[in-house]
């Protein structure tokens, strides 16, 4: 974090502590979320329009944007004891996708963070339902109701407030439905400078998982690992050098993507001929965090929990096993070290979570081999079968595996354009 950027932060922190601003000027008040426009309690000035949401377990939110159009957020506990001044990194996540790493500052009041929110942060939250902030404070979970409809009405404070001065303060609900149109307020101000075209999506670098069945080089993954690859896709086995894959086919709908190394393999997966029932035992084999985590490849174990997915979606298999990112379009094997399944996903906790209110473990799915085959049929490649065979090893079946799971990368880019 550099000096300046501590300097702004801090500053922030003192606008949001409690003590650092006179009564509210004004009333913001949608759902549970209750404020208005502040002043400075020392120079009478304008100093921002918020809003703050208590919650059930004790913490509360607050969501606000300064007189420079800069958005803040901060969260408050009772029971905190914190320094202040002193730097509080964490990372917020929205709906268990788009992640952003935040600093924030302790305020005086000993119980509050507070931070900036970047521009794409606050557009993120606008159309979110869950946000996990999770720092070497705590880790909490924030439902964001109604947080579409605060942020253009805070937004609107802003501008209100600055351009008729305290004097034009009020119910900004009211004021905001009277006197912006219905299409302005579904999308926050988050700057004062004129709307510019969309730059290019950003590039990142993208990793999953494979498996090579065919002595020809054909690797099964998902299609969601190569799904908006740019330029080149590689693939390495553990100790190899990376190969450049090309793309033989899809299926989108079925989440099931070929590919084909160059060259020929001599240790191959093989599928297994029969069903697997519930409560078997398979193993997960993947790359999940590939360069945070080993550059090996990880096991976990568990069991079919279910022979069906979300809303009893039959082609895929219900496993206890933990993956993670990265484990995508990996081998789910059987205790025999045949295929029974292609790792797809695991279960979004959070959209869960804000749905039923309970955060759910060890959920993760898998597609299954009647669905695989009829795929690999279709794009005419030769896959080997087998009946379950003598029970191995969990640490057999790995270093057989390690012959034949690819490490798949590319660089990517993001679903959508980011908006300067």
């Amino acid at each position: 974090m550099t000096r300046n950027a501590f300097l702004v932060v801090s500053a922030l922190a003192a606008c949001f502590a409690t003590n650092a601003f006179a009564a509210e000027v004004g009333s913001i008040k949608i759902g549970h979320w209750d404020g208005g426009a502040f002043t400075d309690d020392k120079t009478g000035a304008f100093s921002h329009c918020g809003a703050t949401a208590g919650y059930v377990n004790g913490f509360s939110l607050t969501l606000g944007q300064n007189a420079e159009r800069t958005w803040l957020i901060a969260i408050a506990n009772s029971n905190w004891n914190l320094t202040p001044g002193e730097t509080y990194p964490f990372d917020l996540t929205f709906d268990g996708q788009a992640q952003f790493h935040i600093y924030g500052t302790a305020t005086p009041l000993q119980k509050q963070i507070a931070a900036i929110l970047p521009n794409a942060a606050a557009e993120r939250l606008r159309k979110s339902h869950l946000m996990i902030a999770a720092g070497k404070v705590q880790t909490v979970p924030f439902s964001l109701n109604d947080v579409d409809k605060l942020l253009p009405v805070i937004a609107y404070c802003v501008d209100r407030i600055k351009a008729g001065g305290l004097a034009s303060a009020g119910d900004f609900v009211v004021l905001a439905k009277k006197t912006v149109t219905p299409a302005t307020l579904e999308k926050p101000t988050v700057a004062a400078t004129p709307e510019r075209p969309p730059s290019p999506a950003k590039l990142f670098d993208k990793t999953g998982t494979g498996s090579v069945i065919s002595a020809s080089g054909h690797v099964v993954t998902n299609n969601h690992v190569i799904d908006r690859c740019v330029g080149d896709i590689h693939g390495n086995l553990v100790g190899e050098s990376a190969s450049t894959l090309r793309v033989v086919s899809t299926d989108e709908m079925n989440d099931l993507a070929l590919l084909q190394a160059p060259g020929t393999f001599k240790d191959v997966a093989t599928i297994r001929n029969t069903a697997v029932h519930s409560g078997d035992s398979i193993i997960a084999i993947g790359y999940p965090f590939h360069g945070l985590l080993t550059s090996d490849f990880t096991v976990t174990t568990g069991i079919v929990s279910s022979l069906s997915g979300v809303l009893n979606d039959t082609r895929f298999l219900q496993i206890s096993a933990p993956i993670q990112p990265g484990n995508s379009g990996g081998p789910l094997l059987d205790t025999s070290g045949h295929v029974v399944g292609v790792v797809a996903e695991k279960i979004n906790a959070l959209k869960f979570a804000n749905v039923t209110g309970n955060i759910p473990e060890n959920i993760s799915f898998a597609i299954k081999t009647g669905a695989l085959r009829d795929f690999l049929d279709n794009s005419v490649v030769p896959y080997k079968t087998s009946d379950p065979a003598t029970e191995l090893k969990t640490t057999e079946i790995a270093s057989a595996a390690r012959a034949y799971t690819m490490l798949i990368s590319c660089t990517a880019k993001d679903k959508e354009p980011v908006k300067k």
